[in-house]
């Protein structure tokens, strides 16, 4: 990776990075990525408390969401295991992608024709299917769009997936809630075949990824290299050595150990000491707004905003700022290079909290409000886009689904913890000085951009010169 910005940096020419096909790809297959989490969340939760169903066991749902917290569990899987006929057919990428999809696609389709009255358990499991089915189908894009394109283009691929992953959302949120009030014959009276029909055209939505897979070309194959030859000569020896054992006890083995360990013996070999500042960064880069989104909503009740107030400002009118400031962040990226960007990104995140301190003191004043929200989903999608675009350019790609699955991970591990003790902070105290603590949280992660870069370029450096 690299700071300097690219040879042709003029603002046209920046932009037009959004028309190269790999982007517009992404844009689809990011419509296919956010669409089933709200349909194993928020949209299906609406369906079984119109159903009768019992708060205590609509919670129990979110625990499928434990599926994208583990996808690097199995990561190793996609990374390096053919899928039998469809490989040959499609390539490794593109196989895994299509059988995620057409898992979700059935998933869907099961979720539609259950009943939470007569057969909760079965949605239950139809529930954890669509959850790691759309959780595998996250490890290949991530995969697929590190290995298409080169650098100058990941922040842009990154901008327009969370274009598309944010269109999804509205469509599996509001859109399926949308259809399934169209359907209804009596307004606000629970009618099953009105979430049926909902849950079949989300279903069917699901044809968007799919025709895009089967379009899309495979990502080239990728040569091994020096390192991972020196690996599998290690397996080789090692089978030899242990012939005693099963042949396929003794493959296994080998097969984990590139799988598995390889990708992160590789991290640790490529970065050295320089690994704990990354990993300190990733672990923390979106401290700020991950907390911060934890009690938001709490927030918002306790101003006295109404439902409709929040959906039209926050989920609706937030999401397209979000958006903007992805495209914003492509363009910013392509034009002044990663670390720059991830710098800026990083303190507008921490200034615009701020602005939720004066929103406290303001109370219910909904113009405000839409200046915080703008602000804030901007300067987020300004950060994330960059935050994609460098995560990108850790991964040694030949083990990309795995170590982005990783880093994806820790993202979230260390601000969601920590977010676990939001609500008893603001209850000893008030909303203005979480607000303020939050954005102060943001700074120390200023001070390791620094010196990620200045490890950056001492890694170059060095590089060149062996």
């Amino acid at each position: 990776m690299s700071s300097a910005a690219p040879k042709d940096t003029s603002w046209l020419s920046s932009a037009k990075v959004y028309l190269h096909p790999r982007a517009i790809t992404l844009l689809l297959l990011g419509f296919s990525s956010g669409l089933p989490l709200l349909l194993v969340f928020g949209t299906l939760s609406f369906w079984l408390r119109e159903a009768g169903v019992e708060r205590s066991l609509i919670t129990y749902f979110s625990w499928v969401g434990l599926a994208y917290g583990f996808k690097w569990l199995w990561a190793p899987l996609v990374d390096r295991l053919p899928i039998p006929y469809l490989a040959k057919k499609l390539g490794r990428r593109r196989s895994w992608l299509l059988l995620a999809q057409l898992s979700l696609f059935l998933g869907l389709l099961g979720l539609a024709f259950s009943d939470p009255i007569n057969n909760l358990y079965l949605m239950a499991l139809l529930a954890i299917l669509v959850a790691i089915s759309s959780a595998t189908q996250d490890i290949v894009i991530d995969a697929y769009r590190i290995e298409s394109a080169e650098e100058t283009l990941q922040a842009a691929m990154a901008a327009t997936y969370m274009a598309g992953y944010r269109i999804a959302m509205i469509t599996a949120g509001a859109g399926a809630l949308a259809v399934a009030a169209w359907a209804s014959p009596i307004a606000d009276i629970y009618t099953p075949s009105a979430w049926q029909t909902a849950y079949i055209v989300m279903a069917c939505l699901m044809l968007v990824g799919i025709i895009t897979t089967l379009v899309i070309s495979e990502p080239t194959t990728i040569e091994l290299d020096e390192e991972t030859i020196k690996q599998q000569n290690k397996i080789i020896a090692f089978s030899e050595k242990y012939a005693h054992l099963p042949p396929l006890f003794s493959r296994f083995l080998g097969w984990a150990y590139v799988a598995i360990a390889c990708p992160f013996i590789d991290f640790i070999q490529r970065y050295g000491k320089q690994a704990i500042i990354i990993l300190a960064l990733i672990g923390t880069y979106r401290i700020s707004d991950v907390i911060l989104g934890i009690i938001a909503n709490v927030f918002y009740v306790d101003m006295g905003f109404s439902k409709t107030e929040i959906a039209q400002i926050i989920k609706v009118y937030g999401v397209i700022m979000t958006i903007v400031g992805a495209g914003l962040g492509g363009i910013l990226v392509n034009r002044f290079g990663v670390i720059r960007i991830l710098f800026i990104g990083a303190l507008l995140v921490s200034i615009t909290n701020l602005l939720f301190a004066w929103l406290a003191t303001l109370g219910h004043d909904t113009t405000a409000l839409t200046i915080v929200i703008s602000l804030d989903n901007l300067s987020g999608g300004i950060a994330t886009a960059a935050f994609i675009a460098y995560l990108s350019s850790l991964t040694n790609i030949q083990y990309s689904a795995t170590q982005y699955a990783l880093f994806s991970s820790i993202m979230l591990l260390f601000p969601k913890f920590l977010g676990g003790f939001s609500g008893g902070f603001v209850d000893s105290y008030n909303y203005e000085l979480f607000f303020i603590g939050v954005a102060l949280l943001g700074l120390p992660v200023l001070f390791l951009i620094v010196l990620a870069a200045r490890n950056e370029k001492s890694h170059s450096h060095k590089n060149k010169h062996e």
